[in-house]
C-alpha cells in the first residue's frame, strides 16, 4: 500500500512512499521530450514535455509508478484494490490503458485545468502491457504548485474529486476518506481542555495529548487521517535543505517497516522508496528501505531533446558518515 502527498513551502513538492513487499527493479526514469510514447488506442506522441520519475523499464516502456514533468504536473498511481474498475473500449473516446494513464497525462498536460479538460472524454480501459503484467488496480493522485485532484476509475465511471488535503492513500474511495476527517475535528497541535467534567480536576501530565486519538495502524484509512494532519500541521523553513527533509518527516510518519505487515511466508510489505519532487526546479529525490540518506537528479542536466530513455539505477546500500 502507499502514501502520496503534496507540499508548499517557498517551492512546491511532490512524492509518496511506495509500499509493497517486492520490487521490480524500478529506476529514476527521464523520458525527454522526443522519445516516441506508443499507446494502444490513440496516436502515438512524438514530441510532448520532458517527465522525471520511477518507473520500471519494460522492453524500453517506462512503467511510471510516480513522477513530475518539466512544467511541474505531478501525478501518481497508488493501490486501489476492490474498487478499481477498468472498462472496455468505448468508441468516441480516449481510450487509455492504466499503465498508460501517467505517460499519457504528463506528457500532454501542463497544469490541473488541461487535465480535467483531457479527463472529460477519457476512458480507462482494462488492456494489461503483457500476459506477464496484468493491468494493477490503481487511482492517481494529480498536482501541479497549487491544486491536486483524485482521478477514480470505479464501476459508477470515471470520478474525479478536488482534493483539498493534497493526500491520498489507498482503499476506500477518496469521498468517504475525506468524510472520515470529520471523526478527527478534535484532534489538535494544542494542550487538551478539560471538556470531559468540569468536577473531575484532569491533568495535562503529557506533551502532545491534543492528537490523542490520532491513528498509529499501518491501514490506508488510518494512513489517510495521520498523513493529513501531520502535513497540514507541518511547519518548515524555506530553503532547499528544509523542505525537503520536511518533505521526507511526513512521509515516515506513515513508513511501512519490515515485519508490521506479513504478507505470507517470509514476504513482508516495507517502504521499497520515498520520493520528492520539486516541481519548480525539476528535481527527483528518493530514499530507499536500505538507505535513508537523501539522493537527487535534476531532470534539466540531461539532453531533453533525446529520443532515448535516461535511467539511473537506485543508490540501495546505507551510506553513513563516521564523524570521529
Amino acid at each position: 500500500m502507499c502514501t502520496a502527498i503534496t507540499y508548499n513551502t517557498k517551492n512546491h513538492y511532490f512524492g509518496r512512499n511506495f509500499d509493497l513487499e517486492y520490487s521490480y527493479k524500478e529506476t529514476v526514469t527521464i523520458t525527454p521530450r522526443n522519445y516516441e510514447f506508443k499507446f494502444r488506442n490513440v496516436d502515438n506522441i512524438n514530441n510532448h514535455y520532458a517527465i522525471i520519475g520511477m518507473a520500471y523499464v519494460m522492453n524500453n516502456y517506462p512503467l511510471y509508478y510516480d513522477g513530475i514533468n518539466e512544467k511541474g504536473l505531478g501525478m501518481a498511481g497508488l493501490n486501489f484494490p476492490g474498487n478499481a474498475d477498468y472498462k472496455e473500449v468505448v468508441e468516441g473516446k480516449e481510450n487509455i490503458a492504466s499503465f498508460e494513464f501517467i505517460p499519457y497525462v504528463l506528457s500532454k498536460c501542463s497544469n490541473i485545468e488541461e487535465v480535467k479538460k483531457l479527463l472529460e472524454n477519457l476512458n480507462i480501459t482494462k488492456i494489461s502491457f503483457s500476459n506477464e503484467l496484468p493491468a494493477s488496480p490503481l487511482h492517481w493522485i494529480i498536482s501541479d504548485k497549487e491544486k491536486s485532484i483524485i482521478v477514480e476509475s470505479v464501476k459508477e465511471g470515471l470520478k474525479v474529486y478536488d482534493n483539498p488535503v493534497g493526500v491520498l492513500t489507498n482503499n476506500p474511495t477518496f469521498d468517504i476518506q475525506m468524510f472520515n476527517l470529520n471523526n478527527y475535528m478534535n484532534l489538535s497541535t494544542e494542550k487538551p481542555l478539560n471538556n470531559f467534567s468540569n468536577e473531575l480536576n484532569l491533568d495535562v501530565y503529557s506533551r502532545g495529548m491534543g492528537a490523542i486519538g490520532l491513528p498509529g495502524d499501518l491501514s490506508s484509512a488510518s494512513r489517510f487521517v495521520k498523513a493529513t494532519f501531520t502535513k497540514m500541521n507541518s511547519k518548515s523553513g524555506d530553503s532547499e535543505s528544509e523542505s525537503i527533509s520536511q518533505f521526507f518527516h511526513i512521509l515516515e510518519s506513515v513508513y511501512q517497516q519490515r515485519g508490521c505487515v506479513h504478507m505470507g511466508e517470509d514476504n513482508y510489505e516495507i517502504t521499497i522508496y520515498s520520493s520528492c519532487c520539486n516541481m519548480d526546479k525539476g528535481i527527483y529525490y528518493y530514499t530507499t528501505y536500505e538507505n535513508s540518506q537523501i539522493t537527487g537528479i535534476d531532470i534539466f542536466k540531461e539532453d531533453l531533446e533525446s529520443e532515448e530513455l535516461i535511467s539511473y539505477d537506485l543508490i540501495k546500500n546505507q551510506n553513513i558518515f563516521m564523524q570521529n
